[in-house]
Parts: structure tokens; C-alpha cells; sequence
């Protein structure tokens, strides 16, 4: 549990990285379930965040082998993001799918990888998340390097879907538990040890310069 003043200096430190990243922040891949343990029809989701209202009309989803860089499937998206910014794609399994809060209903069985996710609007890539093990020649068409790999029944989700660094192995963590449709609030899963480093000595330094103003401000004040 973080105190507000830490979440103060959390959203001014994702704000300030939001706003000095110049592709498109809306919408994004916020979360991706793609390895059930057991069978993967019906469970496979894919979570994006937006603003709401947003149409998601005339975006695609592509998966890309990682095996030759090839489009192996593709989604043409429909719909307005919801009130909460959450819009989930749930794998489709005999006409329904067991994903819960799914917005969409498709086939999007994506494989175990390594492979990647794009979001594209026509030619101009939103957003594009790699994930598995790139060793070996294996094509990467995500962002910097590749996201956790997480273990069978986990999914990788964006620790915070404000943020967009354009990096997966920064921007996503391991979830142990898929949460389809629920955003954690920024600093409520564990932060990637670099930027935990960077705002544990931000921190460290506001908390310094506050307590030494408030020990000049005169008494009765």
C-alpha cells in the first residue's frame, strides 16, 4: 500500500514520462492472456485502454509468428471504449467465451510465442507487445525488447496504462493472476526495479526538501 504523498510523486513521474513520449498513448495493449494452463480456447483475451468513447472502428489487431515475421491472424476491431477506458477482446469458443467482461468475442487463440501482438490504425502502428523467448534468430516485432514470459495460466500486463515508454520489457510485468476489464491503479503491482530505483530517490528528495521548509515555517503559521 502506497500513502498519497507517494502517489503524488508517482503521477507526476508518469505524467511527465506520458507527455514527453511521442507516439500515440490511446489507445494501448494494456493486458495479454495468451497461455492457459490446459487448453487456451475461450480463455485467450487481449485488454486495451483508451479514452472513453473512443471508436475502435477501422483498427486491427495482428498476431505475428515469430517464426518468419508472418501475420498469422487478424482482427478488424468494432466498437467504442467503455466509460472505464477498458475494452476486452475475448477468445472465441463455440459461439461464447470464457473470459469474463469481454467487450468483443473472436478468434484471437494467439500462440505461445516467441511472438508479438500489433494494434494498427492502416499503416501507422499504435501499439505492439512481443512476448516469449527471442533467442535463436526468432523475429522480435514488439517495442525495444521483449516483454516478461510469464508461466502457464499468467498473463503480462502494463503496469501502467498511462505510460508508454516504448519499451515491453520496461512497460509490462508478469501478472500471476489475468485481470480482464480491471486497471490497476499506477504503483499498486510491483514497479520494474529501475524505475522503483529512479522514484525511490526522487522520493527521497522531495521528502527532504519538504521537511526542511516546514522546519523554517514560523510558529502559529
Amino acid at each position: 500500500m502506497i500513502n498519497q504523498f507517494t502517489k503524488c510523486v508517482l503521477l507526476c513521474v508518469f505524467g511527465t514520462a506520458t507527455s514527453v513520449h511521442t507516439a500515440s498513448a490511446s489507445p494501448v495493449i494494456s493486458e495479454l492472456f495468451y497461455d492457459a494452463t490446459g487448453p487456451d480456447a475461450g480463455l485467450v483475451f487481449v485488454e486495451l485502454f483508451g479514452t472513453p468513447g473512443e471508436s475502435l472502428d477501422g483498427l486491427v489487431l495482428e498476431g505475428i509468428n515469430g517464426t518468419g515475421g508472418t501475420v498469422y491472424t487478424s482482427l478488424d476491431l468494432s466498437g467504442l471504449i467503455p466509460g472505464d477506458g477498458v475494452f476486452v477482446i475475448g477468445d472465441e469458443n463455440g459461439g461464447s467465451t470464457s473470459v469474463p467482461n469481454a467487450d468483443l468475442i473472436a478468434d484471437i487463440d494467439y500462440q505461445n510465442g516467441p511472438d508479438s501482438v500489433i494494434l494498427r490504425n492502416g499503416s501507422t502502428i499504435l501499439d505492439a507487445v512481443g512476448y516469449g523467448n527471442f533467442d535463436g534468430g526468432s523475429v522480435f516485432a514488439g517495442e525495444g525488447a521483449a516483454a516478461p514470459d510469464p508461466a502457464s495460466g499468467s498473463s503480462i500486463e502494463r503496469f501502467n496504462p498511462l505510460l508508454d515508454s516504448g519499451d515491453n520489457s520496461i512497460d509490462f510485468i508478469a501478472l500471476e493472476t489475468p485481470t480482464p476489464g480491471s486497471i490497476p491503479l499506477a504503483g499498486s503491482v510491483p514497479l520494474p526495479a529501475s524505475i522503483w530505483l529512479f522514484v525511490s530517490g526522487l522520493l527521497s528528495l522531495v521528502s527532504s526538501r519538504f521537511f526542511r521548509r516546514v522546519r523554517h515555517i514560523p510558529a502559529g503559521v
